[in-house]
């Protein structure tokens, strides 16, 4: 599932192909990519025709595209297989195109396409945080915790929080009310940067521990925005329908008895909520009071 980066860098695409722009019609050719727009694919399409989109935002893995007029915006969440693509209108349709969006000067438009159907778009009311930053975001996300390339990030309460919850560190990382953005990826990249292995507890890190992990995640996510995010297949792309080359630069994650850059120990993956984590036996040893 795309993480910050990747839905970072097709925001910044998003501003550049479509702040400004009016849409002349949208149009919704698979209904269940509009599923959480409660008042159908047609309200949908209506609340769009005649209206400019301004600049994108984007908080953790959401991002949302305001609309001109009456304080709502268009979210979209990417799900597993979720791509916001503009070209040349007259191009042929993708397989797996779900809603079309065109646009009054007849340039290129935008399409959301998705392979598994698990992405979504809708249009939602802004309205302001629940956690206190001032900033506007659409109604369903307004419990989303700001993330860490936010200016608004407050790292001494993330400290806080880390402190009073009882779980390991990368279940922590991985709570968008806590912190957002963070995925299964990056969690393992900030922690095998920070040195700390994903089942230490949290309730036990010192100040200079969180303000360690927070710095690794800020640097691991800035470096693959640098070259586009990471992919794995071809169900992440830019709004060009380029893959990301981060990838290549994964320390951890994915790399299974590939030996750690720092030690040159086995890196091991352990079973993980369904998933999996990677992680360097020697530079982040296992606790001896885990939280899994």
């Amino acid at each position: 599932m795309p993480e910050l980066p990747e839905v970072e860098v097709v925001r910044r695409g998003l501003e550049r192909w479509t702040t400004g722009r009016t849409a002349a019609s949208a149009e919704v050719l698979h209904p269940r990519a509009v599923r959480r727009h409660e008042a159908g694919p047609a309200d949908f399409a209506g609340r769009l025709a005649g209206r400019t989109l301004l600049a994108p935002r984007r908080r953790g893995k959401y991002l949302w595209i305001p609309l001109d007029g009456e304080g709502e915006a268009v979210l979209a969440h990417l799900g597993m297989s979720g791509q916001l693509l503009v070209g040349e209108p007259d191009r042929e349709r993708e397989k797996h195109l779900r809603v079309r969006i065109a646009f009054g000067d007849g340039g290129h438009d935008l399409r959301f396409v998705d392979q598994r159907t698990f992405g979504h778009l809708m249009v939602a009311d802004l309205v302001p945080d629940a956690v206190g930053t001032g900033a506007l975001v659409p109604e369903p996300i307004v419990h989303i915790a700001a993330d860490p390339l936010e200016d608004a990030f407050d790292a001494e309460a993330f400290f806080r929080a880390l402190r009073r919850r009882r779980t390991g560190i990368k279940r922590a990382l991985l709570d968008q009310s806590l912190i957002s953005g963070v995925g299964n990826i990056y969690a393992d990249e900030a922690l095998w940067r920070a040195r700390l292995h994903w089942a230490r507890p949290t309730d036990t890190m010192t100040r200079a521990e969180a303000a360690r992990v927070l710095e690794a995640a800020q640097e691991v996510m800035a470096a693959a925005l640098d070259v586009g995010g990471t992919s794995f297949d071809s169900l992440y792309v830019n709004v060009n329908g380029e893959s990301g080359y981060f990838e290549r630069s994964l320390d951890a994650y994915g790399r299974r008895d590939e030996p750690c850059r720092r030690c040159g120990t086995a890196i091991r993956r352990d079973e993980f909520m369904n998933r999996s984590s990677y992680s360097c036996p020697v530079c982040q040893p296992r606790p001896r009071r885990a939280r899994y």
